[in-house]
């Protein structure tokens, strides 16, 4: 394949697809040593509570005994719900208070563990508490994005290795964010259809790009993927919001997650990746939007020419 320009249809901009980029020559990741399935110093593992600030939930609901995933306040959280969300003028500039809400979501009670190497039933109970903290977070009118993501490894800006994913709410909408939304929007208002359910069956047909085909989902390499791998699975019923998902299709979603990050694991020697939840960020989007999970593999590094340009 030669080198090529590739125009995302949802965002309308453009990506550099250049194959010949991933022959230039690195160093060898180094082997690293086995990670235990506790350890003294973690705040996530059973036993060192008292280095938690408190618990917010936990899976199995029991107020003791064994749990298998935990919601705990991020310790150094970004944003904090006792700030006003109220939005300010200072001069010609505008500010807000850090209002929001920072969450860590403990996905396992052992260190050594991640979502390539958890049973299917811990892999369901992972997403159970992925959309209860949802589902929490939207009912405040005051939370205009609620985002769930995970950090995997160092290079995607993981600083703990106990199995963990993050939820961050706020009263802002980040541009790109609300540009992604209007073009679908605009497609919507010139085609009367969903861009995403246009891209799904386009897709869907024509194979190229499809990792996997379950019940409810399509797994599948975007056609103008930012990175290296990178993909998205994306349900089959049209929905706009995460919390829509119906319990048929989360157990189906846990083994598509599921599978998906052990063949990435396997296949690319366990990568640092990003994964994140994209949901709509408004009530009454359900025409024109479409839920899906991203995931974006640390296979590259953005360096002076993707920075410059975009």
């Amino acid at each position: 394949m030669s080198n090529e320009l590739r125009q995302n249809k949802l965002t309308k901009e453009w990506v550099i697809v250049a194959p010949s980029r991933g022959r230039r020559p690195h160093d060898n990741r180094p082997a690293l040593p086995a990670t235990p399935t506790f350890a003294a110093n973690c705040p996530f593992c059973p036993g060192n509570e008292h280095m938690l600030p408190y618990v917010i939930a936990q899976w199995p609901p029991q107020t003791q005994g064994a749990w298998q995933t935990r919601v705990v306040p991020n310790k150094y959280p970004a944003l904090v719900p006792e700030n006003s969300s109220e939005h300010i003028s200072d001069g010609f500039y505008l500010h807000m208070p850090g209002y929001g809400h920072h969450e860590v979501i403990i996905e396992s009670p052992h260190h050594n563990a991640d979502l390539a190497s958890l049973t299917l039933p811990e892999m369901n109970m992972v997403l159970t508490t992925y959309r209860a903290r949802y589902t929490m977070m939207r009912q405040d009118a005051r939370n205009t994005l609620v985002l769930l993501f995970r950090n995997h490894g160092p290079r995607a800006g993981a600083s703990l290795t106990h199995p963990h994913s993050q939820l961050i709410a706020t009263g802002i909408i980040p541009r790109h964010i609300r540009w992604q939304e209007d073009e679908a929007r605009r497609y919507f208002d010139e085609w009367g259809r969903c861009i995403y359910c246009d891209v799904l069956a386009f897709e869907a047909n024509d194979r190229r790009r499809v990792i996997m085909e379950t019940p409810h989902f399509l797994a599948f390499v975007p056609y103008a993927a930012e990175v290296p791998f990178e993909t998205w699975i994306v349900p089959k019923r049209h929905h706009a919001d995460f919390e829509q998902i119906t319990e048929a299709e989360q157990h189906d979603l846990a083994t598509t997650l599921h599978s998906f990050l052990v063949r990435l694991r396997d296949a690319l020697d366990d990568p640092d990746y990003n994964s994140m939840i994209i949901t709509s960020i408004r009530r009454g989007a359900d025409e024109y939007l479409h839920w899906y999970v991203r995931v974006r593999p640390r296979l590259v590094t953005r360096a002076g020419f993707e920075i410059g340009s975009g």
